[in-house]
């Protein structure tokens, strides 16, 4: 079968995809999140290639059904999981028309407007941190390339020759600061977090900034989840200290709620992000009288989709406001269930709340082991009729319950029925606990 469908075939396969899209985001706030633990399913596909193919819309159907019907659904409102949100419908129009379009950024040559609309959506971003000077920065695959990127930067900073003779060169080690600079160790960068995956737990960035100018340290912050904070003006004090970072990472796939992949590194050192990436290639087009750098001169990618089109369209039509709403709603339903916590007879708070990110554990259960037992017991009863999803994680050492409010779809009544389906588990496995059979 050819590639290049005719016009009618395209627009039946698009709106019978628009179709299924529509149906499946108006199930959100009820759709269960998984298979009921008996009916899932971990084994590989085992399906020959095909040598002729099929009819498109046959398979469309058939591909959609099975990713709906069999699939683990991250955008349902009853995932409490990690931060992976409901997307935006602009930004799912937004993936469709860069993916139809497929533009390069590599070089502002062959990008012209998907380069300047970038450069436009990292401005939009930047000047939310609030740093007073020149800044730049790029979108990223997530937030291990952003770190990557900000490490390089330090890098290329306070060790130049490092960039073309390997870091092997400079002969440093993990440092403690004072002791490591007494011993002739290199300290080059510090890195802060602003919201930890398991807790949300923000660094004091203020007093981490001032060690780092105190001694000429690279600061930079993994805000890949809470640094999305700026654009709160309510709880912007939360990440206060952050526009002194030299370096922030941010990803606008999970709390500013579009679609994988998209992160973002920033910098207040524009002319360094150049120095730790451009690598001249004499077959890139160049750009006459170009202003806005080509991207491959600030990124560790150089074939890169245009990941920016999802969050730009999203901030077109939606503004900033509504990322102010969305964070402010999460942030008071974070704090109710924070209150229920404080009420309950069986949790209690392990960790105080900073972002809608719980930590909880039993009360009464003081035994490491079997806290970790007890609360892996109770995750598993949870999940196992696929309704609804949350997790148990490791914080300081010890076992906790993970709840996160992530969805811009969860609304009190899932709170509520997550809360009830709480108590119901942990009263069946505190029984199984201390039954005869369960002790045999």
């Amino acid at each position: 079968m050819p590639f290049d469908f005719d016009s009618a075939t395209r627009r039946k396969l698009g709106y019978k995809l628009i179709d299924h899209i529509d149906a499946y985001y108006s199930s959100l706030p009820d759709r269960p999140v998984q298979l009921p633990a008996e009916q899932r399913t971990y084994g590989p596909l085992d399906d020959p290639m095909p040598e002729d193919g099929a009819d498109p819309l046959t398979v469309l159907d058939e591909i959609w059904r099975e990713m709906v019907d069999q699939g683990f659904h991250v955008p349902a409102a009853n995932y409490f999981g990690l931060m992976n949100p409901t997307p935006t419908y602009m930004g799912f129009l937004g993936e469709a028309l860069v993916a139809g379009l497929n533009p390069q950024l590599a070089t502002l040559a062959r990008s012209q407007l998907a380069s300047k609309i970038e450069v436009e959506t990292l401005r939009w971003i930047g000047e939310r941190v609030g740093w007073p000077g020149a800044f730049n920065g790029t979108f990223t695959s997530g937030g291990n390339e952003a770190n990557f990127s900000g490490l390089a930067m330090a890098l290329a900073r306070k060790f130049p020759g490092a960039i073309e003779d390997g870091i092997a060169t400079i002969g440093a080690q993990p440092v403690a600061i004072d002791a490591d600079l007494r011993a002739g160790r290199k300290p080059f960068c510090v890195v802060a977090t602003a919201g930890t995956t398991s807790s949300g737990i923000i660094d004091d960035l203020p007093a981490i900034a001032e060690i780092c100018q105190r001694y000429k340290l690279w600061l930079h912050v993994d805000g890949a989840y809470g640094a999305s904070l700026i654009f709160s003006g309510k709880h912007r004090h939360l990440i206060r200290g952050i526009e002194q970072a030299d370096s922030i990472t941010i990803d606008p796939h999970k709390w500013l709620a579009v679609p994988f992949a998209a992160g973002v590194i920033l910098t207040s050192h524009p002319e360094i992000l150049e120095r730790a990436f451009a690598v001249y290639a004499p077959y890139m087009p160049k750009a006459v009288d170009a202003v806005l750098p080509d991207n491959s001169k600030i990124s560790a990618q150089w074939t890169r989709r245009m990941n920016a089109m999802k969050l730009w369209l999203t901030l077109k039509v939606h503004g900033r406001k509504a990322y102010e709403e969305h964070i402010d709603r999460q942030m008071n339903l974070a704090r109710g269930f924070a209150d229920w916590v404080g009420r309950s007879e069986q949790f209690e708070l392990s960790a105080p709340v900073a972002v809608p990110i719980l930590n909880l554990r039993l009360k009464g259960v003081t035994d490491p082991k079997q806290r970790a037992a007890l609360h892996n017991a109770l995750v598993d009863e949870i999940t196992r009729d696929g309704r609804r999803w949350i997790s148990e994680t490791i914080v300081n050492g010890e076992s906790v319950i993970r709840v996160m409010v992530v969805s811009y779809l969860t609304e009190e009544r899932h709170i509520t029925a997550l809360q009830e389906a709480m108590v119901a588990a942990a009263a069946d496995i505190q029984l199984s606990a201390v039954s005869p059979r369960a002790k045999t």
